[in-house]
């Protein structure tokens, strides 16, 4: 049974959707089970559907305001072209005023989840043979939670797909039941273990981030960016340790793993949403996939 795991990242999912592509439409992947955190909790459900263009499409020209309903940072351009992020003091004021427990709050997100991810192709997910879970972070149980298409409503797993999307303190903190829950990569940013768990004996992997570190942090200049590092480096060690984990698992299992890392560092800020750049990813994605497979170097790629 195959099995499908891509990995939180951001904007950079829009490099998963192009491998997932590749491996979809011109090797014949038919996935089974499909396990995605964060970013890629927001492409399996469709790539699961097969509808692979309408996910491109709606991956690659997201805005930022598709995303934040307050954004508490700004973007600028340093005159080596370069993005630097700063604190936008304005939009994170009012949001404390609300007395809310976050710098910024994305639930334009989750409006952008239930317009690009209908009622009609839930219900055709739910009556298929296929797994798609998401993964989430629960803060009051200190567990992480994997959340199945078939064990949910629509407006429920909508509110999970969200959630684990949601990079506190940049983004909401979402309070369901009676528990409050944020960005599954705080606890599983590669959930291999849980693919193999359910049943999946060959599991491609999607990794959004680079097999060895190509390069240092540069010193934080703001509290955001301190934040950011911190979580970066946080995540690169919970990225590590799943690995491990998954490797461990599937030998115990004789599952075998196919990992797809990004080859080159694709941004050091993966809450920045421009469409050119994912517009490239994508089509880097798909092309680093096929360079991985040679047997099929001779299918053309997609149009960009």
């Amino acid at each position: 049974m195959k099995g499908l795991v891509i990995s939180g990242g951001g904007s950079k999912g829009a490099f998963a959707g192009g491998v997932a592509q590749f491996l979809i439409e011109e090797l014949g992947r038919d996935y089974q089970i499909l396990v995605g955190t964060s970013t890629g909790s927001l492409l399996v459900p469709h790539l699961a559907l097969n509808e692979i263009e309408k996910i491109k499409k709606a991956y690659t020209s997201v805005t930022m305001d598709d995303i934040f309903s307050h954004r508490p940072f700004t973007i600028k351009r340093s005159k080596y072209g370069d993005k630097q992020i700063g604190i936008h003091h304005l939009n994170v004021l009012r949001n404390f005023l609300r007395k809310n427990k976050t710098f910024g709050e994305s639930h334009n997100l989750r409006r952008h989840v239930e317009k690009t991810f209908t009622r009609s192709e839930f219900e055709a997910l739910k009556q298929g043979d296929k797994e798609v879970v998401v993964t989430v972070s629960n803060l009051s149980l200190n567990q992480v939670e994997y959340k199945s298409v078939k064990e949910c409503s629509y407006e429920d797993f909508c509110d999970w797909i969200w959630i684990s999307c949601n990079y506190t303190p940049f983004m909401s903190l979402v309070r369901k039941g009676s528990c409050e829950y944020a960005d599954g990569g705080f606890g599983s940013m590669v959930p291999i273990e849980e693919a193999i768990e359910r049943g999946a004996t060959e599991v491609d992997v999607i990794i959004l981030e680079t097999e060895v570190t190509f390069y240092n942090r540069l010193p934080s200049k703001n509290v955001f960016s301190l934040i950011s590092n911190m979580y970066a480096y946080m995540a690169d060690r919970i990225e590590k340790q799943n690995i491990r984990i998954g490797k461990f698992v599937a030998a115990h299992h004789g599952a075998i793993l196919n990992f797809y890392y990004t080859p080159t560092v694709l941004t050091t800020n993966s809450l920045v949403f421009e469409t050119e750049d994912m517009i490239k990813w994508w089509s880097s994605g798909y092309q680093f996939a096929k360079e991985q497979n040679v047997e099929t170097s001779e299918i053309k790629g997609p149009d960009a």
